[in-house]
């Protein structure tokens, strides 16, 4: 929780402020029931209005005084709350963009979506309640106590019962409620992870007819979230009902004693009115408390949760530069790597390219070719052997300097809400209009955008508004703004058509800059042009070398050239 408490200490001024107004208010109001004391005991008494007049204008004071330092309280409380929640959402976030893919895979998207919002509201809710009530709930019932103690003794020996009674209501409700907090929240990280699947598919699950079988699995995580919920509702229910009955009882015995003490003398009215009202004060805030109690145990589960995110320190290694070949560009040393503690996606992968060279990778669905180039950019690091990148291993360089000389475009597509120049912008935030449109026209699709109306074209949520083959399109654009030393593309021409696609092979190889290029793709015709193929199968190469060679000397890539082409051995 060393995160969590180091983030409040920027509010820390204005949260000592919050409870100090609450607690000048709750001294205020514990001197209400000496005024009604004296307009019983004196006023009414006497028939004295003038007195029963100054001491009600008194109270109003005494009101406005309170009212006063309540919204001086209440506004620094819901500053400080809102300011360390703005705080903790910042650095989750940040914390969740640096993540290495392979935490996040870990930690998975759901329970990230309701860290950043569900757990941080609940986090600020609980601040926020915490310093509002933190002095005036236990002020205004010891106190409410005390003064009933200066008023009459022996009286206030029903309190002496009655708070302890109270307490213990508390306890063995939070006792039950707070375990199950954590559990519920784990509950919302299955329901969200079901509404997300269910709204970036829709499409899918429509055109399969899928719609009652996704309604029922998702009712079946609501239901098991509700029935969480409902069993920590109705023992918190519970609360207000013991509380309400031991204090109704308190003010019941209050009144009995209070009532012979004043027929013996040795007690007012007004002083049994007193006693009665602090009863009334310490059963209010005793609700309080009790209901602080609980919104705190949620706050803490939350802040638990938060946490472990925030204290995460898993992050991908930096290695000393070792003895490297200076000739070497790119090489893969005998590289293996995993997901988590599951088998080798890639087993021994051993190829070295030279500058400006095209290498594709083929091979069958699970066969490893997003997994290797995904090791490019160090989105995952290797289990075992080394990538050597110009002469240094590839994880001693800063995750920013390999990434920003590398242009990848993934295999899924992704677009972000704005205009055309903010999405291809993203690959280069200096980049001038010319340089934008130069990045169109090699990814064949600057006619389609001046159509559209240009740079400033509006992009829809996720490119929404663009056809598969143009927003993969856009995605090469993007990546080709950086100019990049290398350009990965990730199956990523998959919707284009083979002329189009033949058009954009020819633009990216007469680039300027020649980048080394990998291309991820089914399609031999992809590939024939390339200086290298790399045929994978279960995460190991089972052929390598150019279009002709493998042709002829190896036989998964045979057999997938000749299902494309009809047999025939030519590109």
């Amino acid at each position: 929780m060393k995160q969590i408490y180091s983030s409040f200490r920027k509010f820390s001024g204005i949260a000592v402020l919050a409870p100090l107004c609450k607690l000048l208010e709750a001294l205020l109001e514990l001197t209400i029931p000496l005024f009604v004391a004296k307009i019983i005991d004196v006023g009414i008494v006497n028939g004295d209005r003038k007195y029963i007049v100054t001491i009600a204008f008194m109270m109003v004071a005494v009101g406005f005084v309170g009212l006063g330092f309540s919204l001086l309280g209440q506004f620094f409380s819901a500053k400080a709350a809102v300011g360390y929640a703005a705080e903790i959402r910042g650095k989750l976030f940040q914390k969740t963009v640096h993540l290495p893919f392979s935490e996040t895979d870990k930690i998975g998207v759901p329970r990230l979506l309701t860290a950043l919002t569900s757990d941080t509201n609940q986090l600020q809710t609980g601040v926020n309640l915490f310093l509002r009530l933190l002095l005036r709930s236990p002020f205004v019932v010891f106190g409410a106590w005390v003064m009933a103690i200066t008023i009459d003794a022996s009286l206030s020996l029903v309190f002496a019962v009655a708070v302890p009674l109270l307490f213990l209501v508390v306890f063995f409700v939070l006792l039950y409620t707070t375990p199950r907090y954590g559990k519920n929240q784990r509950a919302l990280d299955e329901v969200t992870a079901s509404t997300r699947e269910t709204l970036t598919g829709t499409r899918v699950i429509r055109a399969f007819g899928e719609e009652e079988r996704f309604q029922t699995a998702y009712h079946k995580k609501t239901h098991a979230l509700y029935r969480g919920q409902t069993v920590v509702a109705r023992v918190s229910a519970l609360l207000n009902p013991f509380t309400y009955a031991i204090v109704n009882l308190a003010i019941i015995a209050l009144l009995y004693f209070g009532g012979v003490k004043v027929n013996g003398g040795t007690l007012s009215q007004g002083q049994v009115v007193a006693v009665y009202q602090y009863m009334g004060q310490i059963l209010v805030e005793l609700i309080k408390l009790a209901n602080l109690v609980l919104l705190v145990s949620k706050s803490l589960a939350a802040g638990k949760r938060l946490s472990a995110l925030l204290e995460n320190t898993a992050e991908q290694p930096q290695t000393q530069v070792g003895e490297t070949t200076e000739s070497e560009y790119l090489s893969f040393r005998s590289v293996s790597m995993r997901y988590g503690e599951g088998k080798d996606a890639l087993t021994d992968i051993t190829f070295s390219v030279a500058p400006g060279q095209t290498v594709g990778i083929i091979g069958g669905t699970g066969s490893g070719k997003s997994s290797l180039v995904a090791l490019l950019p160090r989105f995952y690091d290797v289990s075992k052997g080394e990538i050597i990148y110009q002469g240094k291993p590839l994880n001693s360089y800063a995750l920013g300097e390999i990434r920003a000389k590398i242009g990848f475009v993934m295999q899924k597509t992704e677009l972000i809400e704005g205009s055309v120049a903010d999405n291809l912008r993203m690959g280069n935030t200096n980049a001038s209009d010319e340089e934008l449109w130069d990045a169109l026209t090699v990814a064949q699709i600057a006619d389609t955008i001046r159509e559209k109306g240009g740079l400033s074209a509006p992009v829809f949520e996720n490119g929404a508004n663009f056809s598969g083959g143009q927003k993969q399109r856009l995605s090469i654009a993007r990546a080709l703004v950086k100019k990049p030393e290398i350009l990965v593309l990730d199956d990523s021409a998959s919707a284009l058509d083979y002329a189009t696609e033949a058009r954009l092979r020819k633009a990216i190889k007469n680039l300027p800059y020649a980048p080394t290029v990998f291309i991820v793709s089914q399609r031999t015709a992809s590939l024939s042009h390339a200086d290298l193929i790399l045929v994978l199968e279960h995460g190991g190469v089972i052929g390598m070398g150019t279009h002709k060679t493998l042709l002829s000397s190896c036989e998964t890539y045979r057999e997938i050239h000749h299902s494309q082409t009809g047999g025939e051995d030519h590109a």
